[in-house]
C-alpha cells in the first residue's frame, strides 16, 4: 500500500497513514449523524502510532455519546475539521475520519453499523455486511487485523 495521506479543510493539519487500517467502519448512529450532520461516518480504525502527523496537531474536544462513554473528537484548531476520533478513551486506537484523505475513494466500508438508525433514502450494498446494532469483531476482522487490535488493545470481548 502507498500511504495514504490526509489533511483538514485549511490543510494546517496534515498527516499520514503508515499502514492500512486495521478495519473500517460506515456508521448510521445518531450520534454520528448528530456530529457530521450528514447521514453517516465513514471511519479507519488505526492504531494511535501509525498516524504520523505531518504538521499541526488537532486538539480533542469531549462530546456526549449516547453510549455514555466518553468521546474525544481531534479537530484542526483553525479551521475545526473533524479529523479522527478516539470513542471510549482507548488513546492507542483512533477513528480516521476517511473524508480527510486526500483520495478518500482509497478506503470503502467493511461493514455498515447501527444500520436500526440508517436514513430511510441510503442504499447498503448486498455485498458489504450489515448490522442493526454492532457485531461480533471475532468473526468478521481479518486475522492480521485481529493481532494488531490484541497488541494495544487485549483480546476482543
Amino acid at each position: 500500500m502507498s500511504f495514504l495521506e490526509g489533511r483538514c479543510a485549511c490543510g494546517a493539519v496534515r498527516y499520514r497513514l503508515v499502514s492500512p487500517p486495521m478495519f473500517v467502519h460506515c456508521c448510521h448512529c445518531l450520534d454520528c449523524q448528530r456530529q457530521t450532520g450528514s447521514a453517516f461516518v465513514l471511519n479507519a480504525i488505526i492504531e494511535t502510532d501509525r498516524i504520523e502527523l505531518l504538521s499541526g496537531e488537532p486538539e480533542p474536544v469531549r462530546v456526549p455519546a449516547d453510549s455514555g462513554r466518553p468521546h474525544d473528537i481531534y479537530r484542526c484548531s483553525v479551521c475545526q475539521t473533524a479529523m479522527w476520533s478516539d470513542y471510549g478513551g482507548r488513546p492507542k486506537l483512533r477513528f480516521v475520519r476517511v473524508g480527510t484523505l486526500e483520495n478518500p475513494s482509497a478506503l470503502k466500508p467493511d461493514v455498515h453499523i447501527f444500520t436500526r438508525s440508517k436514513q430511510p433514502w441510503v442504499q447498503l450494498p448486498p455485498e458489504v455486511p450489515a448490522f442493526e446494532v454492532y457485531y461480533d469483531t471475532k468473526k468478521l476482522w481479518p486475522p492480521e487485523s485481529l493481532k494488531r487490535r490484541e497488541a494495544i488493545l487485549g483480546p476482543p470481548k
